[in-house]
């Protein structure tokens, strides 16, 4: 085995993330110290990109606040991550969506991508 592989496995905390990908629009709960005192803020967007592998890799959430674009880079093995929700799933065909930067207003939007629910094939057999 790779030492680098091996290295990632033995430092890399197992953490249960729902599974995402670029597109995504998801609310990333992590942690904030403030002197001595801890919070927990959310950042709520959309997953621009997901890099790397093992304890290495990040992910990228962009989000508009007051009209402007802002990105921020987390590392998905990152102790001060509580934890990510999924809000919707996006539907896209690139794994780096780079081209939404230069989109305004409703093109900047990303199409709902629909699961299929347990409860709504037990709905339409019955």
């Amino acid at each position: 085995m790779d030492a680098i592989k091996f290295f990632h496995q033995e430092v890399t905390q197992k953490k249960d993330y729902p599974a995402f990908r670029a597109g995504d629009n998801v609310t990333v709960n992590y942690k904030i110290l403030e002197g001595t005192k801890e919070r927990i803020q959310a950042y709520r967007g959309e997953v621009i990109q997901r890099k790397g592998q093992g304890a290495t890799q990040t992910f990228t959430v962009r989000k508009i606040s007051n009209g402007v674009g802002v990105e921020r880079v987390f590392p998905l093995f990152s102790p001060s991550i509580d934890s990510i929700d999924i809000n919707k799933h996006g539907k896209v065909r690139r794994a780096r969506i780079y081209y939404i930067r230069d989109l305004k207003g409703k093109k900047a939007r990303i199409k709902e991508k629909r699961m299929p629910t347990a409860t709504a094939e037990v709905a339409d057999k019955g």
